[in-house]
């Protein structure tokens, strides 16, 4: 045998090597491969019970949210028109803020009288 059959052995040795590592990395990404497979149907079929679970969550949520939100919207609108009607009626009738004053004034002074009694009571 010649330098040139050594040399053919040599390539066909390391032809052989690298073969055999291409088979074995095929190998390797074949099996995970087959794991991610695995793993992705794993997690699709636990996340579509969660996920139906979430939308019926969020649909008996939005139902009081939207009763709660058409209560405030009532509340709104009674509070405007409570504004509205007080500053008409402060803006229109000045004895009518005279009457109230005289009537805060009045049970102030009927607490203050009680109070005198109560200490002569003692």
């Amino acid at each position: 045998m010649g330098p040139g059959g050594i040399a053919t052995i040599i390539a066909a040795s390391s032809l052989l090597v690298i073969a055999i590592a291409i088979s074995y990395a095929v190998i390797r990404v074949g099996r995970f491969i087959d794991e991610a497979k695995a793993s992705l149907k794993a997690v699709t079929e636990e996340t579509t019970p969660l996920i139906e679970e979430v939308h019926t969550t969020v649909t008996l949520v939005n139902g009081p949210l939207q009763s709660f939100n058409r209560i405030t919207k009532n509340v709104e609108d009674i509070s405007e028109k409570i504004t509205s009607a007080t500053t008409g009626l402060i803006d229109k009738s000045g004895p009518a803020l005279k009457v109230a004053g005289a009537l805060v004034t009045a049970a102030q002074m009927g607490k203050s009288r009680t109070k005198k009694k109560k200490k002569k009571a003692e």
